[in-house]
C-alpha cells in the first residue's frame, strides 16, 4: 500500500461493547473518500475482548492494524499509536466518536496556506471555538472543564479555547518529532504536546466541531481532574528549560 493520506489513531481501553460499531463507522466514511487511509487501533492494556474484535474487522479490511500496549493510559496509547502510523496527516479520535468522524473536513481545510487555510502544524477540534456545538453534556462536566481550561491557560497553554477534545489532527512529520518527546501517559497529555508545540514554534488552529456526550466515557470527572491539574504542574516543572 502507498502511503496513506489519512490515519486515524483510536487509543482504546476496554472498549468491546462499541469497538465493532465504531470502526464500522470510520471505516464506511473513509472507504467512500478517494484517498488512501489506515486505521490504527492503540489498545491501552485492555482485559476484555477489544483486540479480539479488532482482530474480525482487520481480516477483512488490510489498512486496519491493531497495536496490543502494556496498560499505561490513554496518552501512552496515543503516543505509539501516532508513532506508528504513517499518514501525511494524523487524526486522534477517540472510540466514543463524541465526535463524528465526517467532521475531520472541518479540520483538514486549515493544515493549507493561503485563502481558507491557516497552514497550521496541528488542527484542534474545539467544543469552544466558533461553530462548536455541545449536546447532552451535564452542566456539572461543563463547569469542570471550563475550570481546567483556565488553569492550562495559566501555567501551560494560555489562548487556546479547549485543550482536551479528543479529535486533533497533526501532520505526520509534526507527531514523528512531537510524541517522542510527550511523558504524560494520563489524561493531560495533549496539555503537555501542545506545550511543547509552543516551545518548539509550531503553530496550530482550533476549529469548532460537533461534541456529544458519551455517558460511557471513561473520564471520572473529580478523580481524573485532580490528576489531571498535578500533571499540569508536573508539566511546568519538567519543559521550565529551552527545548
Amino acid at each position: 500500500m502507498t502511503q496513506p493520506f489519512l490515519s486515524i489513531v483510536i487509543p482504546t481501553f476496554n472498549e468491546e461493547a462499541r469497538i465493532a460499531g465504531t470502526l464500522s463507522q470510520v471505516i464506511e466514511y473513509l472507504a467512500s473518500q478517494d484517498y488512501q487511509w489506515e486505521v490504527v487501533v492503540a489498545d491501552d492494556g485492555s482485559t476484555d475482548h477489544t483486540a479480539q474484535l479488532v482482530g474480525r474487522v482487520i481480516a477483512e479490511h488490510s489498512n486496519v492494524r491493531v497495536l496490543r500496549l502494556p496498560h499505561r493510559g490513554k496518552g501512552w496509547a496515543v503516543k505509539n499509536g501516532m508513532l506508528a502510523a504513517e499518514g501525511d496527516y494524523r487524526l486522534l479520535c477517540d472510540a466514543d466518536l463524541s465526535v463524528p468522524i465526517e467532521q475531520v473536513e472541518r479540520l483538514l481545510p486549515l493544515f493549507e496556506p493561503g485563502p481558507g487555510g491557516a497552514g497550521s502544524d496541528i488542527v484542534l477540534g474545539s467544543r469552544e471555538a466558533p461553530g462548536a456545538a455541545r449536546i447532552g453534556e451535564p452542566a456539572r462536566r461543563h463547569f469542570m472543564g471550563r475550570v481546567f481550561n483556565h488553569l492550562v491557560s495559566l501555567l501551560a497553554v494560555p489562548g487556546l479555547a479547549d485543550t482536551q477534545c479528543g479529535f486533533k489532527c497533526y501532520r505526520g512529520e509534526v507527531a514523528q518529532n512531537l510524541f517522542p518527546r510527550l511523558t504524560v501517559d494520563g489524561f493531560a497529555f495533549d496539555v503537555e504536546l501542545l506545550h511543547l508545540a509552543r516551545k518548539l514554534g509550531l503553530t496550530y488552529s482550533e476549529v469548532g466541531v460537533d461534541w456529544y456526550y458519551r455517558s460511557q466515557s471513561k473520564v471520572r470527572p473529580i478523580q481524573d481532574s485532580l490528576a489531571m491539574t498535578l500533571d499540569l504542574l508536573k508539566i511546568r516543572w519538567r519543559h521550565r528549560n529551552p527545548v
